[in-house]
């Protein structure tokens, strides 16, 4: 009688070579190497993991790769080693990308490229055939990597919305009164404000990742699996909006007390497992409507750990693989080098000392609550309202101001956060104000007109970004990431200029005022915003 031999460990033995030590030696350096390589995307990945609620689930990322890696090592076993030389050109752009992600504003190039070398490293040692198996584990890995962080407030900003407009419908489901400003839920005797924290996120990424692990191991038609991935967004938004509703609800009967502290996390946690449930039943419902029950269609194989023995590396070291770690090793040598450069950030005087005599301007300024400082997270800052004798409005005058923009900080967009705070955006344009430059060159700033109940404000604002003056969001992104590469420079600062309006007659007389107080101002910017100029000083510096 002879002993019973995993599956795992017979695909093994069949694939057993003449030097298993030395290839298992390779493995374990390729993977030293690309965690050395791509250590400082990695720890930027697990701050935010630790810091951002919406991605505690990170952590989990790689185990529930690990385990639908696990569930493929049969098909594994059988199949042929076929190293690829695509897998080392792989790993080379995924050096490439390391020193792009280093060298610009970008973080999360790193991050991906830190993916890509995984990937690579797959098709080094098993080829298309290799990928083509694993490709579920592979893309499941993308769920730990965050958002950049203008996508993420961009996404937030605009959740927050939606949430607050389907929480006020709850609300009023329920027979009560309310108003909503933005996100400011007006209850009468209570106001609520939908934050950041409850736009939904923190939901929605968990559950994205959660839908596509269900997808991967439901049995079932392709269209079943992607209805199933793709539900989760709108759950997630559903019964976001739901909670907020129902805090609402509980704040009107019994007091703001119900949308603070335990109650109104463990609400969160109750409502994540509901869109768990929710995603359930949709299997559940696709099973019926197939004859088939749950079950069968979701049944989760718990694999021996043995069978990890499948993927332990048999046999001579191809070519390719010594080629991979070659250049996973010079990256590694340069990175070196390039972990010790220092950012360039200019010399420039503060912004308290801005002038609050400006031609016939005299300004008032005021300070920004900390709890706002520490979202906005600019390195220095101004607000201050000007006035003239005799005129009927003042302009609120607005700039902050970042050293650097690398590596998670970024300016918030006006346009995101004003909606947020209430205001209604009634009008969004690209204007030319005459005669601003300093050699009487217009200036081009984006113009909207925002109201709030009968509250109206006219808003200017615009992009400085190292001599360039930029209205669009996404250019904004792009020079960041072409001077970070060229000049190692990503400071800037959002200008934003505001005149509160009484009514629609009085918009005309706003912008004349708003142009009027340009020209006079903005010679001044060129003292306390570094330009062009100062960057190439730096460099030769």
């Amino acid at each position: 009688m002879t002993d019973s031999v995993p599956p795992a460990a017979q695909g093994a033995e069949q694939n057993s070579g003449s030097s298993p030590w030395l290839a298992t030696g390779i493995t374990l350096l390729a993977l030293a190497l690309v965690g050395f390589l791509f250590r400082d995307a990695l720890y930027l990945m697990e701050n935010w993991w630790s810091q951002k609620e919406e991605y505690n689930h990170g952590y989990l990322i790689p185990v529930v790769a690990a385990y639908l890696l696990l569930l493929r090592a049969d098909q594994f076993k059988s199949m042929p080693a076929e190293a690829s030389w695509f897998g080392p050109i792989l790993v080379l752009l995924s050096v490439f990308a390391y020193v792009l992600g280093e060298l610009s504003a970008v973080y999360v190039i790193g991050q991906y490229g830190f993916l890509l070398a995984i990937w690579a490293l797959v098709v080094t040692a098993t080829g298309i055939k290799g990928l083509k198996l694993f490709w579920v584990p592979l893309v499941y890995l993308v769920f730990m990597i965050p958002l950049p962080n203008f996508l993420y407030n961009s996404l937030s900003s605009e959740l927050q919305l939606i949430s607050s407009e389907m929480g006020v419908f709850f609300v009023r489901a329920a027979g009560i009164s309310v108003y909503l400003e933005g996100n400011v839920i007006d209850l009468g005797n209570f106001q609520l404000q939908v934050v950041e924290a409850c736009s939904g996120l923190r939901y929605l990424f968990p559950l994205m990742s959660f839908g596509f692990l269900c997808a991967s191991l439901y049995v079932g038609k392709s269209w079943h699996k992607v209805v199933i991935f793709l539900s989760s967004i709108p759950i997630t938004i559903f019964m976001n909006s739901f909670r907020i509703g129902v805090i609402g609800i509980l704040v009107e009967h019994y007091g703001i007390s119900m949308a603070r502290g335990f109650l109104h996390d463990f609400e969160g946690w109750v409502i994540f497992m509901a869109c768990v449930g929710l995603l359930f039943l949709e299997m559940a419902a696709f099973a019926k409507f197939s004859g088939r029950r749950l079950m069968d269609v979701f049944a989760v194989d718990v694999p021996p750990l043995g069978y990890f023995a499948a993927f332990i590396p048999r046999g001579s070291v191809p070519i390719q693989a010594w080629v991979a770690v070659a250049i996973l090793a010079a990256g590694c040598i340069y990175s070196l080098n390039i972990g010790s450069q220092v950012e360039q950030v200019p010399d420039r005087p503060s912004l308290s000392s801005f002038p609050l005599i400006v031609g016939d301007w005299r300004g008032n300024e005021t300070a920004i609550e900390q709890e706002f400082i520490d979202v906005l997270k600019f390195d220095d800052y101004l607000l201050s309202n000007y006035s003239r004798p005799g005129d009927d409005f003042a302009v609120n005058l607005y700039i902050a101001y970042y050293d650097s923009q690398r590596k998670g900080a970024s300016i918030h967009s006006p346009k995101a956060c004003l909606p947020g705070g209430g205001w209604r955006l009634e009008s969004f344009d690209q204007y030319s104000v005459p005669d601003v430059g300093p050699e009487g060159n217009p200036l081009q700033v984006n113009r909207s007109v925002v109201a709030m109940g009968d509250d109206r404000q006219v808003v200017y604002y615009w992009f400085e970004q190292r001599g360039r003056n930029l209205t669009n969001e996404y250019l904004v992104k792009w020079y960041m990431f072409w001077d970070a590469l060229s000049i190692n420079r990503t400071d800037g600062a959002l200008v934003r200029l505001t005149v509160q309006v009484r009514d629609v007659s009085e918009i005309d007389e706003a912008d004349e005022q708003l142009a009027e107080f340009l020209r006079d101002m903005y010679p001044k910017i060129y003292y306390y915003i570094p330009q062009a100029e100062t960057a190439m000083q730096s460099v030769e510096r």
